[in-house]
């Protein structure tokens, strides 16, 4: 036993010296992050300075609109009323482009062929599905989103949605943009397949945000993650025992996947306590297990199909 403990002690070292190592790098990495206040601007516009806002974003001012519709709507009492309240929460961004910073730093660390985006701030109709969007060299945050989980504007939406409205999510959600990118669409119609492509993920994220908190990567509070991890063996074994690993019923993917107020056992003393998403959970700690257990690279680890990562990863569920 004491050898053993010895071996355990110095691979807890290595991987912490490791660790320490590879975050000394990422912090010498140069990027160029800016972050354009869009939702400042048009809170000012007047048909005066129209022209040159449309001139410097067009992408975000549809043609088929007059400019008269952009002037009403920059004066709608609605749109006042959220250039107000997101006055009062994000008065200074200062915050979150440090941390954009840093995470711009770790992408280009483990995946240099990205380029840093515009990033643009903008009002959005708290349109949350959409409250992140990457395309074409574009970031773009939709403040409005972020308003904190009891504001009045989230009135009408469900709970298990307003909590991630906080702007601690900012930078997951960011993170998982980028993330969800590299890994690219879910082809693999088995449950393990989606399972596994939730998991590679949030690995992902797991590298770009190192110090963050894991509950707020998968988007749970500190009680949801804890019976996440404390009922782990018990979710896993669920999963072999109905032979659900290579089930094609696309029914399991709102039960275990996606957002949802619980997980959908259909057992009433689980039910009541399971958060969403458990399969995307599971799918973390399985890929974690293979990148733990095999020496590949992570654009091996992209690149390999979800049987492969589930029988190499020598998997078992914490106790």
């Amino acid at each position: 036993m004491k050898y053993v403990k010895i071996i355990i002690v110095s691979c807890i070292i290595f991987s912490c010296t490791s660790k320490n190592r590879i975050e000394k790098e990422i912090e010498n990495i140069p990027v160029d992050i800016t972050v354009e206040r869009f939702d400042q601007l048009f809170a000012e516009i007047t048909p005066q300075n129209l022209p040159d806002l449309k001139k410097e974003y067009p992408f975000l001012f549809a043609e088929q609109y007059a400019d008269s519709v952009w002037i009403n709507r920059a004066k709608d009492t609605i749109q006042l009323e959220v250039n107000s309240e997101i006055k009062k929460i994000f008065p200074d961004f200062s915050k979150e482009e440090e941390m954009l910073y840093d995470l711009f730093q770790h992408i280009k660390y483990y995946f240099p062929e990205i380029k840093e985006p515009r990033i643009i701030t903008i009002t959005s109709d708290v349109d949350y599905r959409n409250k992140i969007v990457v395309s074409k060299g574009i970031l773009i945050i939709s403040l409005d989103t972020y308003l904190g989980e009891d504001h009045h504007f989230y009135e009408s939406i469900q709970n298990y949605l307003k909590k991630g409205f906080k702007r601690e999510y900012i930078l997951p959600d960011v993170a998982g943009a980028y993330a969800k990118n590299r890994v690219g669409p879910i082809r693999d119609r088995t449950f393990l397949g989606n399972l596994i492509a939730f998991g590679k993920e949030l690995y992902i994220k797991d590298l770009l945000l190192p110090d963050f908190d894991k509950a707020k990567k998968i988007g749970y509070t500190q009680e949801e993650y804890a019976w996440a991890e404390e009922n782990e063996e018990e979710i896993w074994r669920y999963f072999v025992d109905r032979q659900l690993l290579y089930s094609t019923d696309s029914n399991l993917m709102p039960r275990f996947l996606y957002p949802g107020p619980f997980s959908k056992f259909y057992l009433e003393e689980i039910d009541k306590e399971a958060p969403d998403r458990i399969g995307q959970y599971i799918g973390w700690q399985i890929v974690s297990s293979y990148m733990k257990n095999n020496d590949v690279s992570l654009q091996q680890m992209l690149m390999a199909d979800a049987e492969t990562i589930f029988n190499k990863s020598k998997y078992k569920p914490a106790r």
